[in-house]
């Protein structure tokens, strides 16, 4: 079991890197569950991160494995009742040994500390593998899609949405 602890104003950086090893790139070839075939842009800035980390409604929860980032994912309160998930990413040489279960694990326990019983959260439709991953952990399709925020690109979002 790996410590995850909540990220800090100094990770911004390294969480880039992380995030961008696990989902563009040839790197994240490395994972099963990258968007290097979909999507070649910049995943997140780090004045993004910097946002998320500084935004009293989310919390980034990180791993580390030998000292070095692993995994990160963002929860985000959105009412009483309901969390966000995002941007669950594990490193690519780190995939498959149960990390993305554990921060997903202390995502969901962060989320029903805030009071919430309830968590969405959006994969790429076509990414059938992903999702039918996020369903074996009980995160079912709502019936909701969402346009993907790059322009003129033919993508959307399925939502996904667990209940406790």
């Amino acid at each position: 079991m790996t410590a995850i602890t909540r990220a800090g104003l100094g990770d911004p950086a390294a969480l880039k890197t992380l995030i961008e090893s696990a989902y563009r790139g040839n790197s994240a070839r490395r994972g099963w569950n990258h968007e290097a075939d979909l999507l070649d842009d910049e995943r997140i800035t780090e004045d993004e991160l910097r946002e998320a980390l500084t935004d009293p409604a989310s919390a980034m929860l990180i791993a580390r494995a030998r000292g070095a980032l692993a995994g990160c994912v963002l929860v985000r309160r959105l009412n009483d009742t309901l969390a966000y998930l995002g941007t669950l990413c594990v490193d690519p040489l780190c995939q498959s040994g149960g990390l993305g279960r554990q921060l997903l694990d202390a995502a969901e326990d962060h989320a029903t500390s805030l009071g919430c019983t309830r968590m969405e959260m959006t994969v790429i439709m076509c990414r059938d593998e992903l999702i039918g991953w996020y369903g074996r952990r009980g995160y079912l399709p709502t019936g909701e899609t969402r346009p993907f925020p790059t322009p003129g690109l033919a993508i959307h979002f399925l939502v996904l949405e667990k209940t406790w």
